[in-house]
């Protein structure tokens, strides 16, 4: 594809703003960027001054539609944390002055995980991440002092942070059961019903599944697991703070939460442990977090997680997300037809997410010429071999459809404009190879 740039009608380049090279061009051209950018909305003119001259840069325009794989720390988020970068630099564990600052942040940062979640402060455990405090659950769980079982039930679609824990503790003499998923995502409750054992000490099954966004009937699962006396934790990391997840709606024991996946920095999360369940620790050392996770705390990541949990408490923005959502598939599956197909839940689903598949084509393929746009794809590459990802395959979906999926999430600064230049681009995308719009 190539661009030509005129002004008082001279062509002053031709680049080709495509391909395998370099996408970054340079002109020589005297013209004012934000004409240029209102005129072509899929590229970024950006001009400067140099030695009395005037250049421009010319990049394609980059648009973040990844947002289920992390998230843009909160401008509000991050005025919070940067108190914290340069003072109160006290171990929040010492009984000195300079620790009073960093101990009350961390409990205030605590008290705002806990009102998201809807239980009490002490129910609340910082961890490292939404990974470690799914292997707290699931570990500690296992290793804990108990009175019955060694049989886990988890489903076949959940993160590798759940079924990697499974597979280590299966190593270590658990029995784990793999439920299976409906074309759509969801597990029947029923099979649950029907895979519990006298053994069974723990059920895990996520509240929203990261690639199709699909929601979990995690209420009804947690009811059963409670007829039968058996502790319920569920992964909420792509859930919190795009639908409610209040732990008592829920009615789950374990619950947990990821920093990035909410606005929040990386390397912060926490797990929810609801009063009564006792779980061994993953960290052996000091007493921290009430004897459950040594080392000592980061007031500074503990309060950029309390921040972003206090303005996920408002779930107004996700109203607006899930129009926008829901414009990006009418538009899609108008221009595409019968040769688009969505994946997951048609409206049991996470309001931002939408997982659309292009019939007979590959997704990284497609995702390689949307230069600058930023989304993943439902299939990998592998010693040279395209696979399909565990979770499609999970769902049966056939291949020729599978490999074709492309995972776009949503945000809270996701724009319309954003979502005409991909459509359009894709509409152009497949125009080129004679697949246009039906």
């Amino acid at each position: 594809m190539g661009l030509d740039i005129s002004v008082n009608k001279c062509v002053i380049y031709r680049a080709a703003v495509l391909g395998a090279r370099p996408r970054r061009h340079y002109f020589c051209l005297h013209t004012e960027s934000t004409a240029f950018n209102a005129a072509r909305p899929s590229l970024t003119w950006t001009s400067y001054e140099r030695r009395g001259q005037s250049y421009g840069v010319l990049t394609m325009r980059r648009i973040y539609l990844d947002y289920n794989a992390s998230t843009p720390i909160d401008p509000a988020v991050a005025a919070a944390m940067l108190l914290f970068l340069e003072d109160h630099y006290g171990n929040p564990s010492s009984r000195h002055w300079a620790s009073v600052e960093a101990k009350a942040a961390i409990e205030t940062a605590r008290g705002q995980v806990a009102a998201l979640l809807g239980c009490h402060d002490d129910e609340i455990v910082f961890t490292g991440g939404g990974s470690e405090a799914n292997n707290l659950a699931l570990k500690g769980a296992f290793f804990a002092p108990r009175d019955k079982g060694d049989h886990i039930i988890t489903t076949r679609i959940e993160h590798p942070s759940i079924i990697e824990p499974c597979r280590f503790l299966e190593r270590l003499g658990a029995q784990v059961t793999y439920l299976p998923v409906d074309r759509t995502g969801r597990i029947d409750p029923d099979d649950l019903r029907r895979a519990i054992t006298p053994r069974t000490m723990l059920i895990s099954i996520m509240h929203a599944n990261n690639e199709v966004g699909t929601i979990e009937p995690i209420e009804d699962c947690a009811r059963i697991a409670h007829e039968h006396r058996i502790l319920f934790h569920t992964d909420a990391a792509q859930s919190v703070g795009k639908v409610s997840t209040d732990v008592n709606e829920l009615g789950v024991d374990l619950l947990s939460v990821a920093g990035h996946k909410v606005y929040a920095p990386k390397g912060v999360g926490a797990l929810f442990v609801r009063r009564g369940v006792r779980l061994e620790s993953l960290i052996h050392g000091a007493a921290h977090e009430a004897g459950r996770r040594a080392g000592t705390e980061s007031a500074f990541l503990a309060i950029g997680l309390g921040k972003a949990c206090e303005l996920a408490c408002d779930l107004a923005p996700m109203d607006l997300v899930r129009a926008l959502r829901d414009h990006f598939w009418q538009e899609l599956e108008q221009r595409f037809g019968n040769r688009i197909a969505l994946n997951g839940h048609p409206t049991r689903r996470l309001p931002n997410t939408l997982n659309v598949s292009f019939v007979g084509q590959i997704g990284t393929e497609i995702l390689a010429r949307l230069d600058g746009v930023a989304a993943t794809t439902g299939s990998a590459c592998h010693s040279g071999r395209i696979e399909l990802s565990p979770v499609l395959e999970a769902m049966h979906i056939a291949p020729e459809v599978g490999m074709g999926a492309v995972r776009f999430s949503l945000g809270r600064t996701t724009t319309p404009n954003e979502i005409k230049v991909v459509v359009e681009r894709l509409t152009d995308l497949f125009a080129k190879e004679g697949q246009g719009a039906k």
